[in-house]
């Protein structure tokens, strides 16, 4: 088994998160600079957003039950919601901090040691990035990619303000600070903007990827002889689940058995091709007209022929 699972790299999002807390707090406390204090900020967030994000793989990782028959994968889409409205909120309170030290300005202290920590701190969070990326790209989690996202991003600001602080120390100009902290306010904010976004097309059942519905199309058509077809296929995915289902129209005289193995094999070449695909087909005669009828569907499926 790998190591690499989506709940173990959770555990070392976590162990990064409070690592990192624990850096950058203590350069903010060394040098006063308001920019590391946001950098400190979204680390209380990255803390906290993973917690969360571990909490909804757990419950993701339940099979399906009588209350829940298609499974818990949709958890995923709240988790990534919740985080996205975490980093929001982390983006305005960063951007309030830097307007109000931009009106006030203080003396930095300290400055090489603290961008010091605050490098190993983001480097920290750059590898553990790059582990969740890849594994919520192979397992599909909506979960671990938004928390590699969220790394990621963290990441980009730490070497923004770091290079900005760097300037603020050769030059002696103070607002050189809190303009770094409204800038990573401003980058956190699109982060979170975007995760939200994802998450919401999530939850309302976004269709499958363009690419995937033409390839589901092509294994269906290339299944069928002349005198069969199908329409009202639809799509939506939960987490690393996708799920499938359309009407296959057959000649009324085909018999039941012919007619499964037709679906059957239909159904297990759409799996060979699409990952974590479940499909469900609806037989119907072909020469009854109440089989070509579809009012939520026929509408814009006419759009998208499939023969």
């Amino acid at each position: 088994m790998s190591l690499f699972t989506p709940r173990n790299v959770l555990y070392l999002s976590i162990l990064a998160g409070l690592s990192t807390l624990v850096l950058k707090s203590y350069a903010y406390w060394i040098t006063d600079s308001i920019s590391l204090l946001s950098d400190a900020a979204e680390s209380v967030i990255n803390l906290i957003a993973a917690i969360i994000a571990f909490i909804a793989i757990r419950l993701s990782e339940r099979p399906a039950d009588d209350t829940h028959t298609y499974g818990h994968e949709k958890i995923e889409y709240f988790s990534s919601g919740f985080e996205g409205a975490l980093i929001l909120f982390a983006a305005f309170s960063i951007g309030l901090m830097g307007v109000h030290r931009l009106v006030s300005p203080q003396p930095l202290q300290t400055l090489e040691i603290g961008m010091i920590i605050s490098f190993a701190a983001s480097l920290i969070n750059g590898v553990v990035a790059i582990i969740l990326l890849i594994v919520g790209k192979k397992h599909q989690s909506i979960v671990l990619e938004a928390d590699g996202q969220h790394l990621l991003t963290d990441v980009y600001t730490t070497c923004g303000v770091l290079i900005g602080l760097f300037f603020a120390k050769i030059t002696g100009v103070e607002w050189i600070d809190p303009v770094l902290a409204i800038g990573v306010s401003l980058i956190i904010l699109s982060t979170s903007l975007q995760l939200i976004w994802k998450s919401f097309k999530g939850l309302m059942d976004h269709a499958l990827p363009e690419k995937e519905l033409i390839i589901i199309r092509e294994i269906i058509t290339q299944n069928l002889e002349p005198e069969m077809t199908f329409h009202a296929l639809r799509s939506r995915q939960a987490g690393p689940k996708k799920f499938v289902d359309f009407h296959l129209l057959l000649p009324g005289i085909l018999s039941i058995k012919v007619g499964h193995q037709l679906m059957e094999k239909i159904e297990h070449a759409i799996k060979s091709q699409v990952k974590d695909c479940q499909v469900q087909i609806h037989a119907e005669p072909i020469e009854d007209p109440t089989s070509w009828e579809d009012n939520v569907l026929t509408s814009f499926e006419k759009k998208t022929p499939h023969s």
